[in-house]
């Protein structure tokens, strides 16, 4: 019962904190051009498997409060949802953030095209993929990463074990 508990506790804080960066940096989280720090977050899945519904919860809020509507609330949230679960798999550190960063690039890119169509604005579809990728490469790798080298020294205190720290490189 407790670890239940505990897992859905660490599931909901981290909802909560993807969601209030989202909303926070509102101004860069949403757009062509988009940088959205609580992307940072999804490296947690590599310490604990409670960041995976945390963070479909976090931008599925985040994309009901955003400015697109049901193609983000649905086409967002899957992408972060997807590449939280990607990123749980991988086996070595560095390749963490590579998920999120590919997964919304191509996703996100490709939602930001269609809701853009015909519009003064619009780019190829190369370029918004490209735009959410540099972006996501900012939060994932220039925020995340970091994050993900700092908790793994607390990770026993914050997270329950959930993986073996040894097959980790």
């Amino acid at each position: 019962m407790k670890a239940k508990t505990t897992f859905w506790m660490h599931a909901a804080m981290i909802a909560a904190i993807y969601t209030a960066l989202t909303v926070l940096f509102r101004p860069i989280s949403y757009g062509m051009i988009q940088v959205r720090v609580s992307e940072a977050l999804t490296v947690l899945p590599f310490l604990t498997p409670a960041a995976i519904p945390g963070l479909a919860v976090g931008c599925l809020i985040a994309n009901i409060i955003g400015p697109y509507g049901l193609v983000d609330i649905v086409v967002g949230t899957a992408a972060t949802t997807l590449a939280a679960f990607m990123s749980s798999k991988m086996r070595r550190r560095w390749l963490v953030p590579l998920p999120p960063v590919v997964v919304n690039a191509v996703m996100i890119g490709a939602m930001l095209y269609y809701l853009f169509l015909g519009s003064p604005d619009q780019a190829p579809i190369w370029i918004m993929m490209l735009w959410v990728g540099v972006g996501q490469m900012a939060a994932c790798y220039g925020l995340g990463y970091p994050l993900l080298l700092l908790l793994e020294k607390y990770r026993n205190r914050i997270f329950s074990r959930t993986v073996d720290h040894q097959t980790h490189q």
